[in-house]
């Protein structure tokens, strides 16, 4: 049984819709406000939500910009729900990536008929891109805008990379979108006297490099391979097609895009203005993006560690022991162990 999240502050809307939806066998939560609506989604994810746009405290728009930061809610289907139909209005929630407008008042069978469809273009789109290298295939394949594309999409290269080796580097001219099969890879910037900076890390499932392709610049970073890693090389060819002609799949992108740089600026404000002990702490989640299980052993150097959280090897060695005497980590063979995720968050600084 699919579940629908209600986000109504009228009452007698909200018990209507209610209504409605539980007769047409769905499993309904609601929300009289959008605190209360964010703060359901984020402890039990809905299928879909449905969400008035003009409310006190936090309004629909607000709704959706959190929504959309979260790599857990981002691709969750919202249908805007509104009594003014403004053009301004529906531009500016389709804009932000609401999936569908429907204003009050509003017909039940048209109602319906949005929320089935929403659902299932959500379900196809999930079986298609699963995060890993079939589903990326299947993806692809099921994306054709073309005979022309379709041909273009066929055989991607396969690549493997070495711990270390370079996958591409600043001033070079970009051919591919990178999907990671499997492994991790870095990217980072180097100044004048060589130090490095570590920006981003990709996992299993995300795509990278796409910034060149998109404005047809040079690279403005480097990438290298932090493990062994295999990577499925995409041409540029196939990925401006994909994205120009296919709607869902560029609404996928420009969400994973808005994350990216949330991530990055929020980054980017921790290094200037944190301490050193949150930047290292910073560093360690850094390199356990992809892992949920505990313990989780980080098989990195300590130049390397030192390069994402903007310190000194000396610094980063330093507060490591401390970190250890403080039982936050555990040091094996140069490993560092870390046993609980929720509680290396949760330090005080």
């Amino acid at each position: 049984m699919k579940k629908i999240l209600v986000i109504e502050d009228t009452k007698d809307v909200r018990e209507n819709l209610v209504e409605i939806l539980e007769l047409a066998d769905y499993e309904v939560s609601s929300a009289s406000n959008g605190k209360e609506g964010v703060a359901m989604a984020k402890s039990d994810t809905p299928d879909l939500i449905i969400c008035d746009v003009m409310m006190p405290e936090l309004d629909g728009f607000g709704v959706l910009k959190i929504l959309n930061k979260s790599e857990k809610l981002n691709h969750v289907p919202l249908i805007f729900l509104t009594a003014k139909a403004e053009k301004s209005d529906i531009r500016k929630g389709m804009g932000l990536g609401a999936d569908d407008y429907i204003t009050k008042p509003f017909d039940d069978t048209e109602l319906l008929e949005a929320i089935e469809i929403r659902l299932k273009k959500s379900e196809k789109l999930k079986g298609l891109f699963d995060q890993s290298d079939e589903g990326l295939q299947r993806f692809f394949s099921e994306a054709k805008a073309s005979e022309e594309f379709k041909k273009l999409s066929l055989d991607k290269e396969l690549r493997s990379f070495s711990s270390k080796d370079i996958i591409y580097e600043e001033g070079q001219q970009a051919r591919w979108l990178y999907f990671v099969v499997n492994g991790q890879i870095k990217e980072y910037q180097t100044n004048e006297v060589g130090k490095q900076l570590n920006t981003q890390l990709f996992n299993p499932g995300d795509f990278f490099g796409y910034f060149p392709l998109l404005n047809a610049s040079k690279y403005s970073n480097n990438a290298a391979a932090v493990s062994d890693c295999t990577l499925r090389l995409i041409p540029k060819e196939d990925f401006s097609l994909l994205l120009f002609n296919n709607r869902d799949f560029a609404a996928q992108f420009i969400k994973m895009i808005a994350n990216r740089a949330n991530e990055t600026e929020k980054q980017l404000i921790e290094l200037a203005y944190g301490s050193v002990r949150k930047k290292v702490i910073n560093a360690l989640l850094f390199y356990c993006k992809g892992n949920s299980e505990t313990p989780i052993t980080l098989k990195i150097s300590r130049e390397e560690l030192a390069a994402t959280a903007g310190t000194a090897k000396e610094t980063l060695i330093r507060t490591l022991s401390e970190f250890k005497s403080d039982n936050l980590i555990k040091v094996e063979q140069g490993q560092i162990i870390i046993e609980d995720l929720e509680v290396l968050r949760g330090y005080e600084y």
